[in-house]
């Protein structure tokens, strides 16, 4: 017999109580979201909804990166609902970033592609962030400085090297967005990385690289040899 309600469950088979008796570890990822949200909608508990959120975002990643409008699509998500998940994907970002920030010696795009993928996979316009490190490779602060498209704006180096300069930096990771989905790099991508690598260098700040992030992946342009 099916039970709408999770109190109707044996305690051994409640998400809430499953993680205080034995721990998070003995949760399913469908039982934690489900603890998030603590209520399910008409006919479906938390958790048959938790499992109709994982599927529908293909996994934890999808949902975390989920945005407003998307979760407005979802039969049964409230205001309520939507701002507990949103609430939960914003902490994620800043623990990342948090872990990041002085802690992190960055050796290569994989130390900080966790971190960019969610905070800019699915934004739907496209934002230029700059990760600013200091001689020993350390993240100094990561900063979205420009929101638009991308293109070839006299402004970028100027405030790219000022903030570098107030920040007392070293090295500069550049990052930007494709909403497209298109991870490969356009002409004017490389064009404009080219430009800010070469100004960046006049002042004897060092490129690191630049990533392009898209909901698909991303284009790192160290690993594949455009980063001279």
């Amino acid at each position: 017999m099916s039970h709408d309600s999770i109190k109707d469950w044996p305690r051994s088979e409640r998400p809430r109580e499953l993680l205080l008796d034995k721990g998070p570890d003995y949760v399913s990822d469908a039982g934690l979201v489900a603890i998030l949200l603590r209520t399910g909608t008409p006919g479906n508990d938390a958790v048959s909804l938790s499992r109709h959120l994982l599927n529908h975002f293909n996994g934890l990643r999808g949902l975390l990166q989920a945005t407003k409008k998307d979760l407005k699509t979802i039969k049964g998500l409230g205001p309520a609902k939507i701002a507990q998940l949103l609430a939960v994907t914003e902490l994620v970002k800043r623990q990342l970033k948090e872990k990041l920030i002085n802690r992190v010696k960055v050796h290569g795009p994989e130390d900080v592609a966790e971190y960019l993928s969610l905070s800019m996979a699915n934004l739907k316009e496209e934002v230029f962030k700059v990760i600013y490190l200091n001689n020993a490779n350390m993240i100094l602060s990561a900063e979205i400085l420009f929101k638009g498209t991308v293109n070839q704006s006299v402004a970028y180096p100027r405030e790219i090297i000022k903030r570098a300069f107030e920040l007392n930096a070293s090295g500069i990771i550049f990052a930007h967005n494709h909403p497209s989905g298109e991870s490969n790099p356009s002409k004017q991508d490389i064009a404009l990385t080219r430009k800010l690598a070469d100004a960046c260098r006049t002042v004897d700040l060092t490129p690191l690289d630049h990533i392009i992030i898209t909901p698909n992946g991303h284009f790192s342009f160290k690993e594949n040899n455009m980063f001279e």
